[in-house]
C-alpha cells in the first residue's frame, strides 16, 4: 500500500482494475505467502499499467530489470503480440528459482526468457532495441540502468521505473541512504537529459516515464 495515496482513493482503483486470474493470479498469491517482502512484486494497478502501454504502442520486445518471482513479467508477455519476447534480468538465485516455476506454469511462458545475474553484467550482452523496459530492481544501480539502457532503446521505446517515491524517502527531506540517492539520482538524469521527455505518476509507489523526445 501506498502510505501517499488514501486507503479511500486506494480502494477505489483497485475496484476499478482489472485483476490478476489464472497463473498470473497464482504467481501473486505464492509471493504474497511465501516471501518477506511481498511488496516487491507489480501490482495490480502497476501490471496493468505495463499491459496497457504494450497494447497502445504494439510493443513486441520487453526487458524487465528485476524479475523478483516472475508477477511483472508474466503480466507483461500476456499482453504482447504474436512472436512478442520479454527478457527479464534476476540477481537473486532463489527469485529466479521461483520466477522459473511461475513461468513454466504459464501459457505464455514460452514468451519469456530469464537471464539470471547482476544486470550491470548481463544487460550489455543484449541486442536489443527494446520496445518497453521496465525497472524495478536494485536502486542505487538506477542511474547505472539508464546509461546502460538508452542505447538499446526502440525509437519509439518507453522506459518505466518503478519506486520513485520509495514510500515517502525521496521527498523533501530525503532519507539519506544508498538507495534513495540512486532513485534521486535517476530522477535527475531522466528529468535534465536533453533528449528525453517524462512523466512521474503518482501510481502504486511512484512510475517515472521516459521516451525519447520528438524531434
Amino acid at each position: 500500500m501506498n502510505e501517499l495515496i488514501s486507503v479511500a482513493a486506494e480502494d477505489f482503483a483497485a475496484a476499478h482494475t482489472t485483476p490478476f486470474d489464472g497463473a498470473l493470479a497464482a504467481a501473486s498469491n505464492w509471493t504474497r505467502s511465501n516471501t518477506p517482502w511481498p511488496g516487491m512484486m507489480a501490482g495490480v494497478p502497476e501490471a496493468r499499467l505495463l499491459e496497457a502501454l504494450i497494447v497502445v504502442s504494439g510493443a513486441r520486445s520487453v526487458l524487465e530489470l528485476g524479475t523478483f518471482t516472475g508477477v511483472g513479467a508474466l503480466a507483461m508477455a500476456a499482453a504482447l503480440p504474436p512472436g512478442g519476447r520479454v527478457i527479464t534480468l534476476e540477481r537473486d538465485p532463489d527469485n529466479a528459482a521461483a520466477a522459473r516455476r511461475h513461468i513454466a506454469a504459464s501459457p505464455v511462458g514460452n514468451q519469456i526468457e530469464l537471464i539470471e545475474g547482476d544486470a550491470r553484467e548481463t544487460l550489455p550482452l543484449l541486442p536489443g532495441p527494446f520496445d518497453l523496459v521496465w525497472i524495478d530492481a536494485w536502486k542505487a544501480d538506477y542511474p547505472h540502468y539508464l546509461d546502460l539502457l538508452l542505447p538499446k532503446l526502440a525509437p519509439r521505446g518507453v522506459i518505466v521505473a518503478d519506486n520513485l517515491f520509495r514510500d515517502g524517502a525521496t521527498l523533501p527531506p530525503a532519507t539519506d541512504d544508498e538507495a534513495t540517492r540512486g532513485v534521486l539520482d535517476f530522477a535527475r538524469q531522466v528529468q535534465e537529459h536533453d533528449r528525453l521527455h517524462n512523466v512521474l505518476l503518482t501510481v502504486g509507489d511512484g512510475l517515472l516515464l521516459a521516451w525519447p523526445a520528438p524531434h
